[in-house]
């Protein structure tokens, strides 16, 4: 039996790859600090703070998986780039691959992040381009994937490092950017953005969950992006946004100023993703802005503050 432990279990992308995990054969556990995660069949759910680490070796005796698959993280928008949390969640980390392997865990894929990347160069690619964080997140997690890396190849255990891009979607906080234009388009007020004119690539969140399922279940090691490797302007991305809300008339470009160290261009080599892990998205670009509009619609009277 294919045991696997997801941590970060309620936040954006481990709320959405448990369905994903059932559906592949695994015996699901999830862990978060409120004990609670999204209804998705035959999932077991644990209540425990990762950061501390007797609560880390009481789960992982307790549930034996053999398979790990670590979201949580501190992810603050606006805040996560430069905060000290970046630095406990390094430690908690190596304490649960620790644990992880000492418990008898078989295989560990964990998320990092395109932050990582040196952002002077556009495409980047995991074999290729070079690493050269600029805040603190992106040391942070690159630092615990070189320890991840050394670790496993000591202890033996098989691992993968997920490195994400830029994802949208269900439950995406209302800050960040496809949700923050559909909810004010849909309240009917402005949708206030930079020009636009910077390239990034997009995935759905749940392509994304898709593909760190299928990442766990393949004998793929290493870094792997988990992105659309397909750039797109982001005034393009919000000009469709209100194209489909008939809105065209509340958006409004150029009145936000672009955030200091914002590269020009960011976008992913998605080959080993494709090639290696098999993974095709299910989504492209149209059809997920129209399921994150529906999803809105859905649920906006739940979501509205």
């Amino acid at each position: 039996m294919k045991r696997v432990l997801v941590t970060g279990a309620s936040g954006f992308i481990g709320r959405h790859v448990l369905a994903p995990l059932v559906e592949r054969g695994y015996d699901v556990h999830a862990v978060s600090r409120s004990g609670t995660v999204p209804a998705a069949g035959n999932v077991h759910c644990h209540r425990a703070d990762l950061l501390d680490p007797k609560q880390i070796g009481t789960l992982l005796t307790q549930v034996r998986p053999t398979h790990l698959l670590h979201f949580a993280w501190y992810a603050v928008p606006g805040k996560y780039w430069t905060a000290e949390e970046n630095l406990a969640w390094v430690g908690a980390t190596l304490e649960l691959l620790r644990a992880f392997q000492e418990s008898g865990g078989r295989r560990a894929v964990l998320a990092g992040s395109c932050a990582e990347y040196d952002w002077t160069f556009s495409q980047c690619t995991e074999r290729d381009t070079p690493c050269r964080p600029s805040t603190l997140y992106g040391v942070c997690k690159l630092a615990t994937q070189t320890l991840m890396k050394a670790w496993s190849e000591e202890k033996g255990i098989s691992s993968a490092w997920g490195r994400i891009f830029f994802l949208y979607g269900p439950f995406e906080h209302p800050n960040r950017l496809v949700a923050a234009a559909i909810r004010s388009l849909l309240r009917e007020q402005p949708a206030r953005c930079t020009y636009g004119d910077q390239i990034r690539d997009f995935l759905h969140i749940q392509d994304a969950a898709a593909a760190f399922a299928a990442l766990l279940d393949s004998h793929v090691s290493g870094v792997v992006n988990i992105a659309s490797g397909k750039p797109v302007a982001v005034k393009d991305v919000v000009r469709t946004i209100a194209q489909e809300l008939h809105a065209e008339h509340l958006l409004e470009l150029g009145v936000v100023p672009l955030p200091k160290g914002e590269p020009q261009s960011l976008y992913a080599d998605v080959t080993r993703l494709c090639n290696e892990v098999g993974f095709r998205a299910e989504y492209d670009l149209m059809s997920g802005i129209r399921q994150a509009i529906e999803w809105h619609l859905q649920y906006r009277e739940a979501i509205e503050p």
